[in-house]
């Protein structure tokens, strides 16, 4: 019998340390035989500390929110027992999230020991990467890739197949194969997932990428803020020289092909390939014109092809099933499938991955369970900072890089920010400016001033200060911004601003002509009251911070304006319904 604790960042940041040490104390107390191991995040992130129970015949068992008091109850019933805990496992709504799933990308997340090269070996891994090394060619390799027709993954959806032959293409003493690995979305955590769950993958991929450009080196470029990720990373490349699958005559065949870390400072524009290169160098991350582009000239000046962490996990797959299988999902030239990040206002949180051309609603309902409390879905952000504001009128749209743009968003590298009616669509499109001009390099006056104007328009506005004509100029800065910018940060960072205005236009003339919040959810436009159907529980007059509510026992109470600073708790805590936000 094997006892599997879930150890993702979401598993260990919800306890599963604290619930191992449980399971190592009472697999002690009660002397029972079961082999205690760790694994990644399988992606029910919502459902953390995750432990899987497996039988001596492969059976599995899924206990699901395990914190160390329910611990010895699982050890004592199941594991000495033989009788399962139903009280603490999964259920049936919970185990669709996973069985509506088509994972490719995810395959091993959550089932193996990331630490343990063992055990990505016995599922097939390496094997791929081995066949492409002792009996294939450059461009047979190359030829499975475009007949999968993978598609980058960090964004732009560039071919994948193009790019490694352009850099097999151009001659250089060295040739360098780059993993982009600085995933800087907010709410995206698909590579460090990939990262910490199944960091071979990865190394499998840039494997078989480097022989196929002719690469002798691999970097991968990982944000520092991934200490366990970067962690699992050198542990996995250390098993692998250990292997002969890196360093000097890989696979016995002669070659030489290694790869090396390199941790980034958390900038977002480093996300561009060049600004990634400029960082690898040891200069600012800052974008520089192309052409040259990387494939003819990147590091060092030498040929270069960079892919991001998902893009890379695909390839294996595709070389042991071939090309065609991998085309078969999917939709039109939107191949294959697709891990998105679920956050925001939704029931299910966490990773999914399904073949492209499932509806952004299917995603959210189907397999995300639908609306947190069971609100009203208003929109999802896509793409990040760089992407758009879907609203739920045109939710039916596949998931595809050609339907998606023609929405005003992005596929982008996956996260899906689902926001419900309780959302200012203005905040929201504020937030995002607001990260992106601090993420500008500076390097364009566009870029740096333009959004510095844009987020000062929109800060004016959620503070009900907005005047006549202040869409306008959002609309004719955004516009500039785009035209004018060298990379992508500046081109895609008006694109939060021009989707809600596209989408949710009225609600920006709800703040500048009636100041008021649509969603109830800007502060300087919103006041809290007590209806006549207060009891005078005193509830709301003791949470309150700034002692702005006042009145008697089992009277009616009033708030003073004057003195609340809106902070909602008196909202929170009233159990009749009496606190009402106008």
């Amino acid at each position: 019998m094997k006892v599997v604790i879930g150890q993702g960042s979401c598993g260990i940041a919800t306890g599963a340390k604290k619930t191992e040490n449980a399971f190592t104390e009472q697999i002690k107390k009660h002397n029972v035989d079961v082999e205690l191991t760790v694994t990644g995040c399988v992606g029910t992130c919502y459902l953390e500390p995750i432990v899987d129970v497996y039988e001596d015949d492969g059976k599995l068992t899924r206990y699901v929110k395990v914190q160390p008091d329910k611990v010895e109850k699982i050890v004592e019933e199941h594991l000495k027992g033989g009788k399962i805990v139903s009280d603490y496992a999964i259920d049936v709504e919970d185990q669709q999230f996973l069985a509506k799933q088509e994972r490719v990308v995810l395959r091993h997340c959550g089932l193996i020991n990331p630490e343990i090269i063992d055990e990505y070996i016995a599922v097939g891994g390496y094997e791929s990467s081995r066949k492409v090394l002792t009996s294939m060619t450059q461009d047979e390799v190359i030829d499975i890739i475009k007949t999968s027709n993978l598609r980058g993954r960090g964004g732009a959806g560039f071919p994948t197949w193009f790019k490694w032959n352009a850099a097999k293409g151009n001659l250089g003493k060295e040739k360098y194969i780059v993993c982009n690995a600085d995933e800087g979305d907010p709410g995206a955590f698909m590579d460090r997932s990939v990262l910490e769950g199944d960091p071979h993958s990865l190394l499998e991929g840039m494997i078989i990428g480097g022989f196929a450009m002719g690469a002798t080196e691999g970097i991968i470029y990982c944000r520092a803020e991934y200490p366990l990720a970067i962690k699992r990373l050198e542990i996995a490349m250390e098993q692998a020289r250990e292997k002969g699958f890196l360093g000097d005559n890989i696979f016995g065949t002669g070659k030489h092909f290694d790869i090396r870390i390199k941790a980034g400072a958390g900038a977002f524009v480093c996300g561009e390939e060049t600004a990634l290169i400029a960082s690898l160098e040891g200069e600012r991350g800052m974008p520089r014109l192309k052409p040259p582009f990387p494939a003819a000239k990147g590091y060092w000046q030498l040929p270069t092809n960079i892919n991001n962490v998902e893009t890379f996990a695909n390839v294996a797959w595709i070389i042991e099933n071939g090309g065609e299988a991998f085309a078969k999902l999917g939709k039109g030239p939107s191949t294959g499938t697709k891990v998105f990040a679920l956050a925001g206002k939704i029931k299910k949180g966490g990773l999914v991955e399904v073949p492209m051309g499932l509806s952004v609603k299917d995603v959210i309902f189907n397999i995300g369970g639908g609306i947190k409390n069971d609100r009203k879905f208003k929109a999802v952000q896509m793409g990040g900072p760089s992407g758009g504001c879907i609203p739920a009128d045109i939710s039916e749209t596949p998931v595809t890089y050609e339907d998606i743009v023609k929405t005003g968003a992005i596929v982008g590298s996956g996260g899906m920010i689902v926001m419900d009616e309780d959302t200012c669509m203005v905040d929201m499109a504020r937030y995002f400016l607001d990260f992106t001009k601090k993420e500008s390099c500076g390097k364009c006056n566009y870029c740096r001033i333009g959004t510095k104007r844009m987020l000062e328009i929109l800060e004016r506005i959620t503070q009900g200060k907005g005047e006549d004509g202040d869409i306008e100029k959002l609309e004719e800065l955004a516009n500039k911004i785009k035209d004018g910018s060298m990379c992508g940060l500046g081109q895609t960072a008006p694109n939060p601003v021009l989707s809600t205005i596209r989408y949710f236009r009225n609600e920006y003339e709800d703040h500048i002509y009636n100041h008021t919040c649509t969603a109830k959810s800007c502060k300087a436009l919103i006041r809290y009251e007590i209806k006549d159907n207060c009891v005078g529980c005193t509830r709301c007059a003791k949470n309150c911070p700034v002692q702005a509510i006042t009145g008697e026992v089992k009277g009616k109470h009033v708030i003073d304006q004057s003195i609340c600073i809106k902070c909602g708790k008196c909202e929170d805590n009233c159990n009749f319904g009496a606190v009402v936000r106008i």
